[in-house]
C-alpha cells in the first residue's frame, strides 16, 4: 500500500509544493544569515554607529536575523502542520492507507 502511496499523482505533486516551500524558505534563511554575515565582513563602520546608548546598530540587526530565523522555522511548522500533514492524510484515505 505505502508504495501505491508515493507512486500517486497526487503525492508526487504534494512532494513537489514541500520542495518548494522547503526551497523558498531555505534560499530566505540563506540570504539573511549570509546577507549579515556580509555586512560584518565589508561595512563594519555602519555596524559599529551608536544606536541608543551603548548599543551599535549591529546589535538590533543581529537580534533581527535571528527572529526572523524563529518566524521562518515558524511559517514552515505552521505549513506543515496545517497543510501538508492534512494533505498526507486524505491521500492516505483515498488510497486506503493507514
Amino acid at each position: 500500500m505505502k508504495k501505491e502511496i508515493l507512486e500517486s499523482s497526487e503525492f508526487k505533486k504534494l512532494l513537489k509544493s514541500k520542495n518548494s516551500v522547503s526551497l523558498i524558505l531555505t534560499l530566505l534563511e540563506l540570504i539573511l544569515y549570509f546577507g549579515f554575515v556580509l555586512l560584518i565582513a565589508y561595512n563594519k563602520e555602519f555596524l559599529s554607529q551608536k544606536f541608543y546608548g551603548p548599543i551599535t546598530v549591529g546589535i538590533p540587526i543581529g537580534i533581527g536575523v535571528i527572529i526572523l530565523s524563529w518566524v521562518l522555522t515558524g511559517i514552515y511548522i505552521l505549513w506543515s502542520n496545517k497543510i501538508y500533514d492534512e494533505r498526507v492524510s486524505k491521500i492516505k484515505e483515498k488510497l486506503g492507507g493507514e
